[in-house]
This record gives C-alpha cells, structure tokens and sequence, in this order.
C-alpha cells in the first residue's frame, strides 16, 4: 500500500506555479475569499491582515496539475512599501471590492492604476464584488460593476465568502484563464528553443516546476455557483 502511494504522488508533479495577487481596500473580504477557497474556511470574527500572507492550492486544469500560490495584503496605505515585491511574477489578481461600500468600489481605479504600473501588462484580472449576502445593504449595483469590468477588460463575478457563493467560480475561472495563457507561452517557447530560437517569452517569471512534490489535494466541496 505504502508503495502504490508514494508512487501515485511521485507521479503527481507540479507543471506549473501561478502567481495570483489580492488587491483592494481594507476589509471587503480579501483574506475570506481567500481561505474559503484554499481551506473552505470562514471566520466570522476575522482579524485585518497585517504585511503580506499567501496560501496555496494545487489543482488540476487540462490534465495537468497546477500549483496556485495566492498572495494576500493588507489594503491600508502604510502597507504600499511592498508593492514592487508584491507584484512580481503576478500572472494575475483579483480586484475585490465590498458591494455595501459604495467608496471600496470608488477606489478600484485607483488600485487597477497602481496594479498595472507595478506587475505585467498581460496579468489577467478578474474584478469581486465580495458580501453579496448583504444584498439589502448593496450601495453598488451589479451593472455599475460590469459596466467598469467591460471597459477596463475584466473578467468580473460577485461572490459571497460567507455563503460560499462563485468563490469557487471565480478563482477557477481567472487561474484557468491564466494557465491557458502560460502553457501557450510554454509551447511556443519550447518550438522557438528546439527550433534555436529564444524563449524571451519566458524570461522572469518562473512557471514550471519540476521535482516538486504537491501537497495533497483538498477537494473543495462547499457550494453553490450562483
């Protein structure tokens, strides 16, 4: 038995690690979203973040198996001094903002501004409207939010971390969408290196990782996708 397992996981290489980065103001629910999708925890009584955090989840999208390392921060002004380290190697964020408060949303420019001044061009971002069990509270409508996703090219989805609403669905869907993006990327820089070209395509941000023994598994069972 103690065979068949080691060589199970010994199969069980990682073939890529993607960088996934929090961003917004403080206290929409960054760090919720977070361990609801790593752990499908939720804490009622959860303590602001303090410097930077991550967590990690290693799944499998297109038969292969893909290590997501998921960094979180904290959304006050004294914690910017991070931010160069904080993006780099960022192959996507998500963008969270509270639907009851209508000034975390105001802000989202100004975070999509600096997001884009710190980490790579190409990031995929995917735009949260988090607390959607608050809907009696909304001070922003869905169609504002679309409205700005549409215009700034983002994926866009309102979750709840509390009920457990499309948190599932949106990270599945940004880290889908990046690998999608990365194994083209690999593709075409293996054919340009067998063919004696440059793989500059890949240059800085480390992807593939071979050797690497994953954590297991854990298998997220918690809800619904609304």
């Amino acid at each position: 038995m103690s065979n068949m397992l080691g060589q199970k996981n010994y199969n069980q290489k990682i073939d890529y690690v993607l960088k996934v980065v929090m961003i917004g103001d403080s206290a929409v629910g960054k760090s919720q979203l977070l361990a609801r999708f790593t752990r499908n925890e939720f804490s009622i009584e959860s303590k602001a973040t303090i410097g930077v955090e991550f967590q990690t989840k290693t799944l499998v999208i297109d038969h292969k198996t893909v290590k997501a390392q998921i960094w979180d921060t904290a959304g006050q002004e004294r914690y910017r001094a991070v931010t160069s380290a904080y993006y780099r190697g960022a192959v996507g964020a998500m963008l969270v903002y509270d639907i009851t408060k209508r000034q975390s949303f105001d802000h989202v420019a100004r975070w999509l501004e600096e997001l884009r001044g710190h980490a790579d061009k190409n990031i995929v971002i995917m735009l949260i409207g988090n607390k959607t069990d608050l809907g009696s509270l909304r001070a922003v409508p869905t169609e504002d939010a679309k409205d700005f996703a549409q215009r700034e090219n983002l994926f866009f989805m309102e979750t709840s971390a509390l009920e457990c609403t499309n948190v599932e669905s949106a990270f599945l869907t940004i880290l889908t969408e990046i690998y999608r993006i990365v194994s083209k990327k690999a593709l075409i820089a293996n054919d340009e290196t067998e063919s004696g070209g440059s793989s500059s395509l890949l240059k800085g941000t480390k992807i593939v990782v071979p050797g690497q023994e994953p954590e297991p598994e854990r298998r997220f069972n918690c809800c619904s996708s609304s």
